[in-house]
């Protein structure tokens, strides 16, 4: 069996750095230390740091939505990922209206498999709730899908929030949880109808038709069906200072709710949308960019310890399928890519800048998603029996993020341009070399994770 020895890097993990070494053996670490005596190869990477296979636990590749699909699939997205460090996603297997949960599963198994170059697993995005539906949750939880995700908006996915207080009741035997896309879909349906009434048809009032009060309002809605649930529960993709508010209300409250953002809300604001369309549409995504307050204060959150994962939300799409809402802002495709950017940016704008530490930028990319989502100890951590998913992180030099270097086809990035500080160098995937250098260098090895009930 092919044995490798990563030779001395520093180790990053949620609980602090060391200098260490790794023995891997075929797809598993089995070693940690220092001194040891063994034929394998040597790898130096003193200088480096090794984080544990970055996790993101939100992406949308292959999705049919708004009239259109998601520029990137499984092959152009997990490419981007491992390039970004992530050796494993989650992805939404997406239930859409009249099918069955099975069907959903099996349709998003055979748009991953022999097409993914990092590891995945897949949430279950539920559009209908009824007996028959709740009736396919211990398959589910058979077939390794520990983990749901519901709507408060979209007409093809939302569930009212009977459907959701049921599905979490449905849940608590299994040891599931709820992911939820917290807006209100009543005021921002009516204030988007004004809007268009008025002639206000540009994509500006894309953001000014999704006020900060929407998300609000539903985080503290979604946070109360959890509670008389009495059941877990986590709100996705959070974007503002109000709906985190309402998050640390419910906690005080006894409820058990997880929290995720994302680079977007962290790095970007609303001006962005005052570019003209073909730039401005962009940055169009749900929840949209906030203001500066909305960032600094997820910022804080993360630095003491009040949210529990940064994800992407990667949805992409090109800037033809943005212009299908060129006269109609309700039209364009809502997302943008984001998972081959995340790690930079965070070491950046995040570890660099004294707004995170090197362990906790380990624990929101890495641990608390393996835990989270029922994937601790095979994933997210550096240790003896663990998958050897390693990430080499050089943290000196610099660089700037550019679509015309990044693997999405949406060819764009919403970091055009920002510069960074250290980057990615290599990426094993179960002990096999995925990325080198600026290059991928083996595709289509990614395996689909079976996972248990969460655990962080």
């Amino acid at each position: 069996m092919n044995k490798l020895l990563l030779k001395g890097g520093t180790l990053v993990s949620a609980r602090g750095t060391k200098r260490a070494d790794v023995l891997i053996s075929g797809e598993k670490i089995v070693a940690v230390g220092k001194r040891f005596s063994t034929d394998a190869r040597e790898l130096n990477v003193s200088g480096k740091l090794i984080f544990p296979g970055f996790i993101d636990a939100h992406t949308h590749f292959d999705l049919a939505v708004s009239g259109t699909v998601t520029a990137d699939d499984f092959d152009h997205g997990t490419k981007s990922a491992v390039a970004g460090g992530v050796t494993t996603v989650v992805d939404f297997a997406t239930q859409y209206q009249g099918e069955t949960l099975t069907e959903a599963l099996n349709n998003w198994h055979m748009k991953a498999f022999a097409n993914s170059s990092c590891d995945y697993a897949f949430h279950m995005a539920i559009s209908d709730w009824n007996e028959a539906i709740e009736n396919e949750l211990p398959a589910m939880f058979e077939q390794g899908v520990t983990s749901f995700k519901v709507y408060m908006i979209y007409d093809a996915m939302a569930l009212s929030d009977r459907a959701i207080f049921e599905l979490m009741t449905a849940l608590k035997p299994y040891g599931g949880i709820v992911g939820c896309h917290c807006e209100n879909a009543g005021i921002i349906g009516k204030l988007q109808e004004n809007a268009i009434a008025r002639g206000e048809t540009s994509h500006v009032y894309h953001a000014r038709t999704r006020p900060d009060y929407t998300e609000a309002e539903a985080v503290k809605r979604f946070l109360s069906i959890a509670r008389a649930a009495d059941a877990p529960c986590i709100v996705v993709h959070l974007s503002t200072k109000a709906g985190l508010e309402e998050i640390l209300r419910a906690r005080e409250d006894g409820v058990a709710v997880y929290a995720e953002t994302c680079p977007q809300y962290l790095l970007l604001d609303d001006s962005a949308y005052h570019a003209p369309f073909d730039v401005g549409a962009r940055f169009i995504c749900s929840p949209p960019l906030r203001k500066a307050k909305d960032n600094k204060a997820l910022w804080n959150a993360l630095k003491n310890g009040q949210l529990d994962t940064v994800s992407t939300d990667h949805c992409a799409f090109t800037s033809e399928q943005k212009r299908m809402g060129e006269r109609d802002f309700t039209k364009i495709p809502n997302g943008m890519p984001g998972v081959e950017t995340r790690a930079a940016l965070m070491y950046t704008y995040g570890v660099k800048l004294h707004r995170l530490t090197l362990p906790q930028m380990c624990a929101y990319l890495s641990e608390n998603p393996a835990r989270l989502y029922g994937m601790y100890p095979k994933k997210g951590v550096i240790k003896t029996g663990s998958d050897a998913d390693l990430v080499i992180f050089d943290p000196k030099g610099s660089d700037t993020i550019t679509a015309s270097r990044c693997h999405s086809r949406s060819g764009y990035t919403p970091f055009e341009g920002m510069q960074t500080i250290g980057g990615v160098k290599k990426v094993f995937l179960r002990g096999k070399l995925v990325y080198s250098d600026g290059e991928i260098v083996l595709e289509h090895s990614g395996h689909f994770v079976t996972r248990k009930k969460y655990s962080l």
